[in-house]
């Protein structure tokens, strides 16, 4: 069963990420909102993380956040807007949301 993993905390600030990326399935994705975008700080300890997973990790950033830091979504990720993260809620079969 695929799930959709979605993360809204900074990872300078809590462990959450590393705990989802911990509990990812292979048929799993990870969506990054809110604070969590900040993941993708370059030369980073939680882009590291996330680049570690490789061509195995299904990682969607939603845009309007990415944006609002002034952050870039890397090559090897998918930027969405908000109707595509509704689409990926559809996609998968469970949402489980890391409050």
């Amino acid at each position: 069963m695929s799930t959709l993993h979605v993360l809204s905390h900074s990872p300078f600030t809590d462990s959450r990420l590393g705990s989802c990326l911990r509990l990812l399935g292979s048929e799993d994705a990870l969506l990054l909102c809110g604070d969590a975008v900040h993941a993708v700080q370059p030369r980073s300890l939680p882009l590291e993380a996330l680049e570690e997973r490789g061509d195995s990790l299904r990682l969607f950033l939603l845009d309007e956040d990415l944006q609002a830091r002034g952050l870039e979504c890397p090559a090897w990720a998918t930027s969405v807007d908000y109707p595509a993260f509704v689409e990926l809620s559809i996609r998968y079969d469970k949402v489980n949301t890391w409050l």
